[in-house]
């Protein structure tokens, strides 16, 4: 049996529950084990690949060809500690950010973790908070129950004692409590979540971009592999030489550091921002952080701090007892708000007034208000929707233009909940307010305009207020703030006004997210900031939802992004930091696709002329290296502020494609050059080898050179100092000896430094072009 509703359960009865099992353990994870993190880095396709064609290597006794065998333990070891690290930042911070449900245990209100609710808990509810298991409403007041991310129904559910509660809905006014009679993963939000787990993960153009691009590649690899294969095999070369010559033509198709870096990027990506107390909820989130060319902003816990403090107090009607009404309407909210919250540390002697019937503020009301009997009905809201044009409302547009907010206190004509509503408004008196700008929010704001992206500060707030407050930052267009009452209702119209307008107040909920779809019918991307229930739909909407940490849990259920420390100047890193994962990603994905191209084009090639393959898989391991694997791995962590564009796949295949081509043509071009046919001896062998490579590493430094614009000081030695690494390889005694090169041939080096010369000018050219097919595309 359930102890009384007052009281709640007894410590007794939540130790039963908890031994029984019966606590809100719900089973979908929210990351891999270690275990799974392990066997999904080790046992890869790649890593499949390169084991067999390793163990080939090691049958011929070559064992120094084997050595991009060590490729299977970076990769593996990389993934692992980078997938680790990246879990137990984001689990940190998940426990820290989550929402905690408020229970009554032994007649005490307590905050738990929901995992931690037991069945049969009461369960308290108040504005903004989320509900985190299904149970009937015991008691309601003035309860409204927003269910639309369950629904899709935007318009608040009025709750009665008895009616159902369901987990994933959140509470948009009023109070109450509830039993939790379904919990774990027999709840409501726990079967949608199965459910969800179905299917694929939140939209990602980047990873559906290098899908494609393997799936291209992989129908490539087939058919080169097996004319690969065939040549090497069926030709008169000695067997270990075969076998030599088909590895070294197949490990370059595979990309192999392509998926690697993906990965590497991404999670250091959530590391660094977990360092800034920013947790990242859905990975593609940082991918759409680069996106945003849009952010919109409301002004109360993002321009401004949350805390207010009463300025004043001004009379409009005589004869009322105003500090004792205004201490009687924060005495009767048992959750009060930013506002009230400072009207009661101003006036916090409760009269003990009888309170019959309680409204609760909503945004889209803009008003709250309590029933006193014989003391009479008393409303608190927007002075600019509780009074008609005049005299008062003329004098609080003044004062708001200050940057003040100013609500008006007024005695109603009826109950404040009554069917009809509340009736005339005697206005009392003008509650002034004020808000403490953020001493950060100037210098977040000249972030986003230095890097092109448009700041719309949208708020409940009086118009006149915001456009104060957005004026004192600088932001371009606060003179000429928008009352989003008189917005059009036309879709086109809104779009065109929203796009061009920079400040909006007396927002409703559902204006927000119109308004957020209106800046995506655009072409935007679009973040939106916000901490308050009346956020929770544009959150829900907008490219990239960033939620304050400090905010709603309802906020932080539905946002990508939830900054804990509640500070708007975390914001410009966040979007830099997705800037930088995403264009470090293209970067290294125009090499190593780069290399897959080459590589297959030449398997290509020197199949269909039966000849045998130029290199040895040593060669193409320190082709990788200092072509390559060194470079894309700077190159992938390194600061990058350039905005995301949408033809990922495109611009990579505009680069990759042409030169590949071009490298493959003139490494093979060069090595037909000193090619002396099948009795070759070992030395002639080495020596075309040698001419090949020069040709080909010549020119994939110069590819190297081109990703890596503009240039830097760090980009510049990075390139040199692969030049000289490279150099020595072919200069030094014993890495000639090594790695089996002869570069003593002065006309062959010459004609290798011819054919890479022409094959430079190409690829520049190449560049240059497709450059120039982008900027007229997004022209």
């Amino acid at each position: 049996m359930l102890t009384d509703a007052s009281r709640g359960l007894s410590g007794e009865e939540v130790a039963e529950r908890v031994a029984a099992g019966r606590t809100n353990t719900v089973s979908t994870k929210t990351s891999r084990t270690t275990g799974e993190i392990i066997r999904a880095n080790v046992f890869t396709r790649i890593n499949a690949i390169y084991g067999v064609l390793f163990v080939l290597i090691l049958s011929t006794g070559y064992f120094i060809d084997g050595l991009f065998g060590g490729l299977i333990i970076v990769n593996s070891a990389v993934g692992i500690i980078q997938e680790l690290r990246a879990k137990r930042t984001l689990e940190r911070l998940a426990i820290v950010g989550q929402a905690k449900p408020t229970v009554r245990r032994d007649g005490q209100s307590v905050e738990i973790a929901p995992e931690d609710v037991v069945l049969g808990d009461l369960v308290e509810l108040g504005p903004g908070d989320k509900i985190v298991v299904d149970g009937p409403t015991l008691t309601a007041e003035a309860l409204e129950v927003d269910e639309s991310l369950l629904t899709g129904e935007s318009d608040p559910v009025v709750k009665q004692p008895g009616d159902k509660v369901l987990s994933g809905s959140f509470v948009v006014a009023g109070s109450g409590t509830y039993r939790a009679d379904i919990i774990g993963d027999e709840s409501y939000a726990a079967k949608l979540a199965a459910e969800a787990s179905k299917f694929t993960l939140v939209k990602s153009e980047l990873r559906q971009g290098i899908d494609k691009i393997l799936k291209f590649i992989t129908y490539l690899l087939v058919p080169a592999g097996a004319l690969t294969i065939y040549n090497q095999l069926a030709g008169d070369q000695a067997w270990p030489d075969a076998l030599r010559g088909m590895v070294a033509a197949l490990v370059p198709m595979v990309p192999e550091g392509l998926v690697l870096m993906t990965s590497v990027a991404l999670a250091v990506g959530v590391i660094r921002l977990g360092k800034r107390q920013c947790l990242v909820q859905e990975l593609p989130a940082i991918e759409g952080l680069a996106r945003v060319d849009v952010v919109c902003a409301d002004k109360t816990g993002t321009l401004t701090e949350n805390a207010m403090r009463l300025s004043e107090v001004r009379e409009i009607t005589p004869g009322h007892p105003v500090d004792t009404v205004l201490a009687a309407l924060a005495a009767a909210d048992p959750r009060p708000n930013a506002s009230l919250q400072a009207i009661a540390e101003a006036h916090g002697t409760d009269p003990g007034w009888r309170v019959s019937t309680t409204m609760p503020f909503s945004s889209a009301r803009k008003w709250s208000g309590a029933s006193f009997g014989a003391d009479g009905d008393w409303v608190l809201g927007a002075a600019d929707v509780l009074l008609p044009e005049g005299e008062h409302r003329a004098e609080a547009e003044k004062i708001g233009s200050r940057g003040l907010r100013v609500l008006l206190l007024g005695r109603a004509a009826r109950a404040v909940d009554a069917a009809e509503g509340p009736g005339d408004i005697e206005p009392v008196a003008l509650v002034v307010l004020e808000q403490k700008v953020r001493p950060d929010a100037k210098d977040t704001l000249d972030f986003f305009a230095h890097q092109d992206v448009a700041v719309k500060v949208i708020s409940g707030d009086n118009a006149v207020s915001v456009g104060a407050v957005a004026g004192t930052l600088d932001l371009p267009g606060a003179d000429k703030p928008v009352d989003a009452r008189k917005l059009p209702d036309d879709a086109e119209k809104l779009a065109d006004t929203v796009e061009e307008r920079a400040v909006f107040g007396r927002v409703t909920p559902l204006q927000k997210r119109a308004m957020v779809g209106a800046l995506q019918s655009k072409g935007h991307t679009v973040a939106m900031t916000g901490d308050g229930v009346n956020d929770v739909l544009a959150l829900k909407d907008a490219d990239i939802g960033v939620a304050m940490g400090a905010g709603s849990p309802a906020t932080r259920a539905v946002a990508q992004i939830v900054l804990l420390d509640d500070k708007f100047a975390t914001l410009p890193h966040v979007v830099a930091e997705g800037r930088r994962v995403i264009g470090n990603i293209e970067r290294v994905s125009n090499l190593f696709l780069t290399k897959t191209v080459y590589s297959v084009l030449l398997a290509l090639m020197v199949g269909i002329a039966q000849v045998p393959f130029p290199f040895l898989p040593r060669h193409i391991t320190i082709t990788a290296w200092f072509t390559i694997g060194l470079p894309a791995f700077v190159l992938s962590l390194a600061p990058n502020n350039e905005r995301a564009r949408t033809g990922f796949v495109g611009r990579v295949m505009r680069m990759a494609v042409p030169a590949g081509l071009v490298i493959a043509t003139a490494t093979f071009v060069s090595y037909l050059l000193v090619y002396k046919g099948s009795g070759q001896s070992e030395v002639d062998k080495i020596q075309a080898g040698t001419t090949a490579l020069i040709t080909l590493i010549a020119i994939a430094l110069w590819v190297l050179g081109i990703v890596a614009r503009p240039y830097k000081w760090w980009k510049i030695l990075l390139i040199g100092g692969m030049v000289v690494l490279t150099l020595a390889l072919f200069l030094i005694p014993f890495t000639q000896k090594f790695f089996a090169l002869d570069p003593s041939v002065s006309a062959y080096t010459l004609s290798a430094f011819t054919c890479a010369g022409v094959g430079i000018v190409l690829v520049e050219a190449a560049w240059w072009i497709g450059r120039h097919l982008v900027k007229r595309s997004e022209a």
